[in-house]
């Protein structure tokens, strides 16, 4: 049976490709979560009033590929070190966070981070919050790199 993960990790359009090319992920979709507002849009979020983060929406397959590794590409592929920021993006939408849909993803997730702390010259700031209410981004968003060619690799 497959599970969820929930990221956010910067723009969602390089986040999304960089899941989606995992073994054992059969879906990613990019949305909004994490905020205090019903049904943003992706202006809304831009103004920074809803508190939403870009995130990815990962189904695996856990026989195939484990929530621990999924955490492993997550933070090898941004920088959790910069709050509210990743690269030339900054707002509180980029954020660095893990949307934890178990308790057990809670666990993994901040053993995750202890893990790799000595690999930082500065402090992880990834948050470690329960899943909030997911709000599938505008189609246009969905495998934004597909359908537009070139592709930011994080």
């Amino acid at each position: 049976m497959n599970e969820f993960a929930i990221f956010a990790a910067g723009c969602f359009w390089g986040v999304e490709e960089t899941f989606r090319a995992i073994e054992g992920v059969s879906d990613v979709a990019v949305g909004y979560t994490g905020g205090h507002s019903n049904n943003p849009t992706y202006k809304d979020i831009c103004g920074h009033g809803t508190g939403h983060a870009e995130a990815v929406r990962v189904e695996f397959d856990p026989a195939q590929v484990t929530f621990d590794e999924l955490l492993q590409v997550f933070f090898t592929s941004h920088d959790p070190t910069t709050m509210n920021r990743q690269g030339p993006d900054v707002g509180d939408q980029y954020r660095s966070a893990v949307f934890y849909t178990t308790p057990e993803q809670q666990v993994a997730a901040l053993a995750a981070i202890e893990r790799c702390q000595p690999h930082f010259k500065r402090l992880i700031v990834t948050q470690v919050v329960p899943e909030a209410t997911w709000y599938r981004a505008e189609e246009y968003h969905q495998q934004y790199h597909v359908k537009h060619g070139g592709g930011c690799k994080l």
